[in-house]
């Protein structure tokens, strides 16, 4: 079978929000490689960072034009001559920041994301190289390993970046992104106690579907940090706190997570804040004596480990029931801008 030689592909081209995405047609895909594999995307699933960058609000490194997403799923088509880890026919996801291979992150790993400064996902066919690439778990279908890059890996590097999270321990998630998503189910598997917070009943009884084993609304808790830390054993506070909202809900992360627990600080869902009296200072965590990180998604090695783990605890991320055809990117990107969602928010590349 002949190998395609163009590939249909969205580019974002400005800062003009969702109308920045352009879908182009016949784009040439660029020869292979020694060390590249030529992969025919299936599926591409949207984080909140790919809706914020054509807004103009992301903060890391980027570059325009560029084909957006970081999340992939496909099938190698072929391979350059000193490919070593895949064959035609291997199934694949997509690494992140391309060059991140093993931790500590590197000033140069820090910046080889795809879909900022290196082309993404959104294109039916892509060349990448091997080592940005991972094999995809066997009990994945690709809608569901699509969504893998970015959302379950980072909550695997704030699970067992720094601490790894072991049996027992308790865990605090905050609503019901990808992240937190993910971080319940990997904390279940593990034997962890998971303490959930969403804004809806509705979204409160999926969480307990899912495992969580207390779930807060923090509309009508305001100070929800408290009672999430009398959840705990002997009240002492969590272990882990996967906080996604940023400076609105880090207080609150501060009152739940116990002496010499970790805070992974994974997004800012809540704002960049500074405009807020109520803002915990740098000084909160050696109050607390806890440690507070941040991450950037994770490594390779972290999202093999990771697959390994989704393919022994039969695993299945969470797909948003509604699906979206290629050349309806634009509709999804708003779908999950308006928070219609629950789950990852999936494209599907393939006819």
């Amino acid at each position: 079978m002949a190998l395609p030689k163009q590939s249909d592909t969205w580019v974002v081209d400005s800062f003009n929000g969702f109308d920045s995405l352009q879908l182009q047609k016949g784009v040439d895909i660029p020869n292979l490689g020694d060390f590249d594999c030529l992969i025919q995307v299936q599926a591409v699933s949207l984080n909140y960072r790919d809706l914020i960058i054509p807004k103009g609000m992301y903060p890391f490194p980027l570059t325009l034009p560029r084909v957006p997403c970081s999340d992939g799923a496909g099938i190698v088509l072929a391979t350059g001559p000193r490919v070593t880890q895949f064959r035609r026919g291997d199934r694949v996801c997509t690494l992140f920041n391309q060059t991140h291979q093993s931790n500590p992150i590197t000033e140069s790993a820090f910046k080889s994301g795809l879909g900022g400064v290196l082309d993404g996902t959104l294109r039916k066919y892509a060349v990448l190289p091997e080592y940005g690439l991972v094999t995809s778990p066997t009990n994945l279908n690709p809608l569901e390993a699509s969504t893998l890059t970015c959302a379950p890996l980072t909550a695997w590097n704030a699970l067992y970046g720094l601490m790894p999270l072991k049996a027992g321990d308790t865990v605090l998630t905050q609503g019901t992104g990808g992240v937190s998503l993910a971080a319940i189910q990997f904390a279940v598997a593990a034997g962890a106690t998971v303490i959930a917070t969403t804004s809806s009943e509705s979204k409160a009884d999926k969480l307990k579907k899912m495992g969580a084993h207390h779930v807060i609304n923090y509309k009508t808790t305001p100070n929800w940090g408290e009672l999430a830390k009398s959840y705990s054993p002997g009240k002492r506070g969590v272990d882990h706190v996967v906080e996604v909202g940023g400076p609105g809900t880090m207080a609150q992360s501060l009152q739940a997570v116990r002496k010499e627990g970790v805070i992974t600080i994974i997004g800012f869902l809540g704002g960049t804040g500074g405009k807020g009296e109520n803002e915990p200072s740098i000084l909160d965590p050696l109050v607390q004596v806890c440690t507070v990180r941040g991450i950037l998604v994770g490594s390779r090695q972290q999202m093999e480990d990771m697959v390994r783990a989704i393919e022994v605890n039969n695993i299945r991320p969470v797909v948003d029931e509604k699906v979206f055809g290629f050349e309806q990117a634009k509709e999804a990107y708003q779908f999950q801008w308006e928070q219609k969602h629950f789950g990852k928010v999936v494209i599907k590349v393939e006819d």
